[in-house]
């Protein structure tokens, strides 16, 4: 039985690759994005097995059908990939960072992808083996020297971090991990960064499709464990 995999933000960048890259392996993936007709235009590129749903993050109301729209298609979800993430801040001081910016993306970093994770739970509860995945980033790390950049980004990724082990704790048959997918060539990445979209989603693929389902809780990258 073919895997059922959702990936949200996967219209492009890391998100898409992944989806190419699973879709490839056999599985049915389902490209999640606040604009249907992007989702749509974006599953057509890619061929079949892959679907669209509209799902925004951030809106309740948005999650709820998408959750409704695929438990009717499919009757179940295997893999949960959170990969929807705004970048707002770039080079800013924390000094002069806007509390409202650090709100904004802690919304779609952190909150969002907890109500999306809640709210499939249902679904991926009647899977035999679910998985969660969440792209994180190395930017997030507490290991390590501390870094300046993107202060708002770096902070909800630290905090999405926390937010796997804690959806591990709370989802106990469920395969929970955060990835950093490295520096890559994206809308977010920009184009002097050292790894394709594909590079980066690799990770992600194994962890949907391969990685042993007792990998629980942990920060990854290119298919190794890592601090956080």
């Amino acid at each position: 039985m073919n895997p059922i995999i959702l990936i949200t933000g996967a219209t492009r960048g890391i998100g898409f690759a992944a989806a190419g890259q699973l879709a490839a392996r056999g599985a049915q993936v389902i490209i999640g994005s606040r604009e249907k007709d992007r989702a749509v235009e974006a599953a057509k590129r890619l061929g079949s097995g892959v679907s669209a749903v509209a799902l925004d993050i951030t809106d309740v109301g948005s999650v709820k059908a998408a959750v409704a729209e695929i438990d009717k298609q499919f009757g179940r979800l295997d893999a949960l990939a959170n990969n929807s993430a705004i970048l707002l801040d770039h080079y800013q001081s924390l000094l002069d960072l806007k509390p409202e910016v650090l709100l904004e993306t802690l919304n779609t970093n952190v909150v969002g992808t907890l109500r999306v994770s809640q709210a499939f739970a249902p679904l991926l509860a009647k899977s035999n083996a679910p998985r969660i995945i969440n792209v994180s980033s190395g930017a997030g790390q507490l290991d390590g020297e501390p870094q300046a950049w993107a202060p708002a980004y770096c902070i909800s990724k630290t905090a999405l971090n926390m937010l796997t082990q804690q959806l591990a704790a709370a989802l106990p048959h469920v395969m929970v991990n955060s990835m950093c997918p490295g520096w890559c060539r994206t809308e977010m990445g920009g184009s002097d960064a050292p790894r394709s979209p594909g590079e980066g989603a690799d990770t992600l693929t194994w962890l949907a499709l391969e990685a042993p389902h007792d990998l629980r809780g942990k920060f990854l990258k290119d298919r190794a464990v890592i601090p956080w």
